[in-house]
């Protein structure tokens, strides 16, 4: 026998919950979650950026301070 799953679900510390049988705060928790989760993977993105950034000005001054040296030989 295969079951109709019309309803939705969420899991929880290994534990799967019916949307419609959480309270109201347990919800509005859930939104808070993927909003903060959002927001992290977005910081994230922001940070690999920034890191790329400053590898790239470190090895732009590391280039400068060898053609520096070059010319002061």
């Amino acid at each position: 026998m295969v079951e109709k799953k019309d309803e939705r679900t969420v899991t929880i510390d290994g534990q799967e919950y019916k949307l419609d049988n959480l309270s109201e705060k347990a919800k509005k928790q859930l939104v808070n979650l993927r909003i903060t989760d959002e927001e992290i993977q977005r910081l994230n993105h922001q940070l690999a950026i920034a890191q790329t950034a400053r590898s790239a000005y470190a090895n732009a001054l590391k280039e400068e301070i060898e053609g520096l040296k070059a010319t002061a030989h």
